[in-house]
Order: C-alpha cells, then structure tokens, then sequence
C-alpha cells in the first residue's frame, strides 16, 4: 500500500537491554508511525546474527548506540508500503538492507534510497546470509587487498559467515587459499577448496609457513589481539594484512573501546615501517558521511555479490534457519562455535 492510504502497523522487535544472556533477549510489540517521504515499510523474510551482534549484547561493539535497543546488522525482506513521493514499483519487491541495528524484527522502516534489489529466485534466507558477510568479504579482497590469480591468501576463520565467503570469492579470482578453522570444521573448509589448518594447532603459523614458504599476498583476520602480528608475519614483500575484528577480545571485561584502538596503533605503526608490506582495519561504513556515494558503491558491491549468487559462484553457508520469537537460542547458537557459516533468523508470517 502506498502512503496514500496509510494502514496501521505494528512491528515484533527483539530487544537489548543491556550486557546479559542470551535468553534475557526480549520481545516487543511497537506500533510503526505513518511512512514519511522517502521511506519503506519492509515485511522482513530474513536478518541473522553476526559478530556484531555478539559484541553489541556484551557492550563491546565499537560504537554501539545505549541501552535499550534492537540490534539486527541486515536484512533481506519485500517492500509493503512506500511514503509519499517514493517510487511506488518498488511495491512488492524483495529487497537487502544494511542497517547496521535494527534488522531484528519483523518489520522496518528504511530510507527506500538505501534498499538493493535481490534478484529474483534467491532464497530470502541464503541472499541474508551474503549481505554483509558478503559484502565485507568482497570489498576486503577486491578493493583493499586487491588479490589477484596465483595470489595465495591466509583466511582465519574460515568456517565463519565472512571466512566461508573469502575462501569462495578468493578461489573463483584463481587464489590459493590456506583457511584456519576448529577440527570439527576443518573438513568443510576443505570443501570449499582451501588448505584447512587446525586453529588450536599450536604450531599454527609454522604449519601455514610450510604451505607458503615465500610468504603470503594477503591475510585476512578478524581475531584481533596479540596474535595479529604473527599475521603480519607471513606476508610476502608487497602484501596486505586485513584485520576486520577483534574477536579474540570479545570475552575481555573493560572499555570495548580499548582492544580497538591498540590494534589501530599497531597497524599504523607497521605501516609507517619501511617494510613494503601494508596493514589495514576494514571498516564496512567508511565513506557513509557521504551518503549518496555510499549508497550507489553499496549498490554497486551488494549488486556484484547477488549475481555471483544467482550464478551459483558462491553459496553462503546457512546454519540454521531460526524465528525471530527464539532469538537467544539463535544467539547461543551463533556463539557456540560449533556452526558453519551464518544463523538466520527468519520472523514468521503475520497479518
């Protein structure tokens, strides 16, 4: 319905109240105000828990806004109603999102400018699963390290939402991947065509020295803490580290600000160093102060991720498929490092 004739809404959120378990999660039901110009309601078919996520509900996300609040990084879901002056084809119409929080409900109003077509046929809770985990994984290979054919690259994690993702896009681009997960993992990571290594080996970076003597194009790690430099220790002359997280410190009491800004200053040191070698901190909404440039490059990548999707060159892993009304279970079960690839969770029909 367009904003001509506005309907009354409600929408079903989970709900942060502050540092806690998982089950203290809470649900809630909040009547949704008329549209405004330029904004969508979306009927939310999918969102998932991320690392984001994780760190939100303990207080250690960078720059997560106070307690109370609905957390929820993604989503993919079809446009129920636009504002007024909003295009009104885009009715009906399945559609991916960042929104950084948010996402963990059944319905959302958003800027319609921010909204990416999801091609037709893709299942809601796959094409979830490669909004910002494919995303972040494109954009760190492509426009950052820049990896290219006979490349080989270093994945931590690469069981994970994002790891999964690298070592897909790394091995389409004609890299050699080397990809670190648990043992119970190691045999998917296998199958998605890297050397798997056991994280817990404790002669881990020897072992990955081994498969690459010479030194590596690119590391990608999202672990964080004092086992960044060893990262930085397997490149090769010219190559680049990508950290992405800090989740060695997700479990670390104290300012979540901290663990962040210590890896800022290590990886400023490195490259002021005459080493030829580059470190850098990927941050997905860098350039978003510049909102129309941000839209149309999130556009452009998410647009490039889907039609990898569509053509079946990637296939994100689904974990599981949870309803919004079980989210600490989605939770724990995101926590529990016992998955491969990312928990979606999928807010049932409702009138």
């Amino acid at each position: 319905m367009s904003a001509t004739g506005h309907t009354a809404r409600t929408a079903l959120e989970a709900v942060l109240h502050g540092p806690g378990a998982a089950e203290e999660i809470s649900l809630r039901h909040r009547p949704l105000d008329p549209l405004t110009s330029g904004s969508a309601l979306v009927r939310v078919e999918a969102t998932g828990v991320s690392f984001a996520e994780q760190q939100m509900r303990r207080g250690k996300y960078y720059d997560q806004p106070p307690f109370p609040f609905v957390p929820g990084y993604d989503l993919v879901g079809r446009v129920e109603e636009v504002g007024p002056g909003t295009d009104p084809s885009l009715l009906g119409r399945r559609v991916a999102a960042l929104t950084k929080t948010g996402g963990w409900a059944d319905r959302v109003v958003l800027p319609a400018a921010g909204l990416v077509p999801v091609p037709d046929g893709l299942d809601p809770a796959v094409a979830e699963a490669a909004v910002v985990n494919g995303v972040t994984a494109y954009r760190m290979l492509h426009r950052l390290a820049r990896v290219e054919r006979g490349d080989t690259v270093v994945v931590l994690g690469a069981n994970g939402g994002v790891g999964s993702l690298l070592v897909q896009m790394a091995r389409r681009t004609g890299a050699t991947v080397i990809g670190t997960a648990s043992a119970r993992h190691l045999e998917a990571v296998r199958g998605l065509g890297a050397h798997a290594v056991d994280r817990r080996a404790p002669d881990l970076y020897a072992r990955i020295r081994e498969l690459a003597p010479e030194g590596v194009a690119a590391v990608f790690d999202h672990v964080g803490g004092p086992g960044i430099a060893d990262s930085f220790r397997l490149l090769a002359p010219g190559g680049t580290l990508v950290s992405y997280g800090t989740a060695s410190t997700r479990d670390v009491e104290g300012d979540a600000r901290m663990p962040v800004l210590a890896l800022f200053g290590r990886l400023l040191l490195w490259n002021a160093l005459p080493n030829r070698r580059g470190a850098h901190f990927f941050d997905l909404w860098q350039g978003h102060r510049s909102p129309d440039r941000y839209r149309r490059l999130l556009a452009e990548d998410l647009g490039a991720v889907f039609a990898l999707l569509a053509e079946g060159a990637i296939a994100p892993p689904v974990a599981a498929r949870i309803p919004l009304e079980e989210i600490g279970r989605a939770v724990s079960l995101a926590e529990s490092g016992t998955v491969v690839g990312k928990v979606v969770v999928v807010p049932g029909a409702r009138d």
